[in-house]
C-alpha cells in the first residue's frame, strides 16, 4: 500500500520519516496573500486588478462569471489598502479577492441564481456567509456561473450560458458550482463561496482539481441562499488548499439568528488544529480508522478514478491509518430517493416565482395566463423537469407511493452512514464516478446526468460533512484531449469538520502538489 508515496531522501523506505514530511510546504494561497499584503509586496488594488484582468481574458473560454463587479471590487480594494496604510485593525481576509456563487445574495449586485426569471434582481441584503467574509475584509470580484437554481451537474443550464473547465475548455467544469470551481482552479480568485445540495461543491471541485467542502447541515447559515431543496441545501467552500478551506470555514460558520436551522454550538479554531507540515510525526494518522465504501468502488466507476481512489487509500495506510472496507447496503438507494425529495422541495420553493410575487413578469390577458407565460419563459428545461417531477410525487394519491417512501429511504441511508461512522473515523469514496465529461454529452440525457451524483447525494441526505480532495489525474486515454483531475471524497461525522479537515490536510501536504491548469497561472502563479 505504501508504494504510491514518495521515498525518503537516500533511502528505499516509504515516506513516513519526519524529513520527508517536513519537505512539503504549506499549500495555503490565502496565507501567501496575507503575507504579501502585510509586507507591502503586493497591494489589494494590485491583486484585484490582476484578478479582473484574468477574468476578462478567460471569459470567452471558461465563462466562469455571470456578473463581474469591477467598480465595487476596486472600491473595496482601495478601502483595504487605505485602512492598512493607516495602521487600522484588519480582518483575516482584508484585501483578498473572492467570488460568490450567483445564488447567494449580495446587496446591490445581481443575484439571478442562473435563471432568466431573476435577471437583474439585486437584493437589498447580503447572505450571512458573504456578510461574514465582507466583515473580514474580503473583496467581491463577482458572481460565478451556475446551473439554474442549482439544478444540474455541469454548469450548462444557466442563463449565462455553459461554462468551461480550465483543464480542457471543451469539458464541463461540473455543477452546479462549476463557475466557482473553474475560477478557483484557474486562479481568477483566491477562493469561492458555493452551495451544495447533492454534491454541487464537491463534484466540480473534483472535475477542476481544487478542494471543495460541504459542511454539516446547520454548520453555516443558509440565510440569503436562494432555496432549491431546503432540507438539503448547504453553503460550501472551494479553495486551492485544505488550510484555505479551514480559514474560510472559521469565518462563515456559526449560529445565525436569521436561520433557525443553523447550529448554536461553538465553532472550533479549525486552522490551529492543522499541524504545520514540518511538525508532522512519522505516522501522523496513526490510530485513524478509515472505511472505504465498498459500493463506490465497483462497476460504473472510471478506471482512472478507481486507480486514484486506491492510491489515496494506500497513502492513508502509509501515514498510519487503518483502512478497511465499509459496507453500506442501502447506499445505491440514496440516488433515487434524492431525486424524489429534492424535486419535491423544489416544486414548493419555486412556486413563489410567478412574476407577481417574485420574478420577471411576462404579461398576458388574465392572471392564470400571465403566470403560465411567466414560468414558461423564465424557467429552463431542467428546472421545469424537476418542478413537474416534484409536483407529481406530492400530488394526491402519489405522496405515500413516492415521497413518503423516499423519506423512509433517506432515514435508512442516514442511519447506515452514522452507524458506519461509529466504527470508522471517516469514510472514503470517489467524489464522482468519472472525470469531467464533454460539453453537451449529457445535456439531453438527464438520467445519465443524475447518475453522476451517486457518490455525493447520500451525504446531503444524512446532513454530514464531506470534502473533495484532488487525487491526481486520469490517464490521457480516459481524459480525452488532456489529463483531467480526479477527486476523492472524505466523509466525516456530523459537526466533525475539524477532524475531517485535519485528516485531509495531512493527506494533502504529504503528497506532491498539483500544478494548476496550463495557461491559467492566476493568483497562484
Amino acid at each position: 500500500m505504501a508504494a504510491c508515496l514518495p521515498r525518503c531522501p537516500g533511502g528505499s523506505q516509504p515516506a513516513r520519516c519526519r524529513g520527508s514530511v517536513s519537505a512539503r510546504a504549506s499549500r495555503s494561497l490565502l496565507r501567501t496573500l496575507q503575507r504579501q499584503l502585510a509586507s507591502g509586496e503586493r497591494s489589494a488594488a494590485e491583486l484585484t486588478e490582476a484578478c479582473l484582468a484574468a477574468i476578462a481574458a478567460s471569459q470567452p473560454e471558461l465563462n466562469a462569471f455571470s456578473t463581474v463587479c469591477d467598480a465595487k471590487a476596486r472600491t473595496a480594494a482601495a478601502a483595504a489598502d487605505a485602512a492598512r496604510s493607516r495602521g487600522e485593525p484588519l480582518g483575516a481576509l482584508a484585501g483578498i479577492p473572492l467570488s460568490v456563487k450567483d445564488n447567494l445574495c449580495t446587496r446591490g449586485v445581481t443575484t439571478a441564481a442562473g435563471s432568466r426569471l431573476l435577471a437583474g434582481y439585486a437584493p437589498p441584503y447580503d447572505a450571512t456567509a458573504w456578510a461574514r467574509c465582507a466583515a473580514a475584509g474580503a473583496v467581491l470580484l463577482g458572481k460565478t456561473n451556475m446551473d439554474e437554481f442549482g439544478m444540474g451537474s455541469s454548469t450548462e443550464s444557466g442563463a449565462a450560458g455553459p461554462g468551461g473547465n480550465p483543464w480542457a475548455a471543451s469539458r464541463v467544469p461540473g455543477g452546479s458550482s462549476g463557475g466557482a470551481a473553474a475560477a478557483v482552479a484557474a486562479g481568477l480568485c483566491a477562493a469561492a463561496l458555493g452551495s451544495d445540495t447533492g454534491g454541487s461543491v464537491r463534484q466540480p471541485a473534483s472535475f477542476c482539481g481544487c478542494v471543495g467542502l460541504k459542511p454539516s447541515y446547520g454548520r453555516v447559515s443558509r440565510s440569503g441562499l436562494v432555496a432549491y431543496a431546503s432540507s438539503l441545501d448547504c453553503v460550501g467552500l472551494l479553495a486551492r488548499s485544505v488550510e484555505d478551506v479551514a480559514i474560510l470555514l472559521g469565518i462563515i460558520a456559526g449560529r445565525d439568528a436569521a436561520d433557525a436551522t443553523s447550529w448554536g454550538g461553538a465553532v472550533p479554531d479549525y486552522v490551529s488544529l492543522l499541524a504545520p507540515p514540518e511538525r508532522l510525526p512519522s505516522a501522523p494518522l496513526a490510530g485513524l480508522r478509515v472505511g472505504l465504501v465498498r459500493q463506490t468502488a465497483g462497476p460504473g466507476v472510471q478506471t482512472g478514478v478507481l486507480a486514484a481512489l486506491r492510491a489515496q487509500a494506500a497513502a492513508l495506510a502509509a501515514l498510519g491509518a487503518n483502512v478497511e472496507e465499509a459496507d453500506l447496503p442501502s447506499f445505491s438507494a440514496g440516488l433515487p430517493a434524492y431525486y424524489v425529495i429534492a424535486p419535491a422541495e423544489a416544486s414548493s420553493n419555486l412556486a413563489r416565482y410567478d412574476g407577481l410575487r417574485y420574478g420577471a413578469l411576462t404579461p398576458r390577458a388574465g392572471l392564470r395566463a400571465t403566470m403560465e407565460a411567466t414560468r414558461a419563459a423564465g424557467f429552463g428545461a431542467e428546472v421545469k423537469r424537476r418542478i413537474l417531477t416534484g409536483t407529481y410525487v406530492l400530488s394526491a394519491g402519489y405522496t405515500d407511493a413516492y415521497y413518503s417512501r423516499a423519506e423512509a429511504v433517506r432515514g435508512r441511508v442516514a442511519a447506515e452512514m452514522e452507524a458506519a461512522l461509529t466504527e470508522f473515523d471517516a469514510l472514503l469514496s470517489p467524489t464522482a464516478p468519472s472525470t469531467a465529461f464533454a460539453r453537451g454529452e449529457r445535456r439531453d440525457d438527464p438520467l445519465s446526468m443524475y447518475a453522476g451524483d451517486m457518490m455525493t447525494v447520500n451525504v446531503n441526505l444524512a446532513g454530514l460533512p464531506a470534502l473533495s480532495l484532488p487525487a491526481g489525474f486520469a490517464p490521457p486515454a480516459e481524459g480525452g484531449e488532456a489529463r483531467l483531475p480526479v477527486g476523492v471524497q472524505l466523509i466525516g461525522r456530523r459537526f466533525g469538520e475539524a477532524e475531517l479537515l485535519r485528516v485531509a490536510h495531512v493527506l494533502e501536504v504529504t503528497q506532491p502538489a498539483l500544478e494548476g491548469p496550463p495557461g491559467y497561472p492566476g493568483l497562484a502563479g
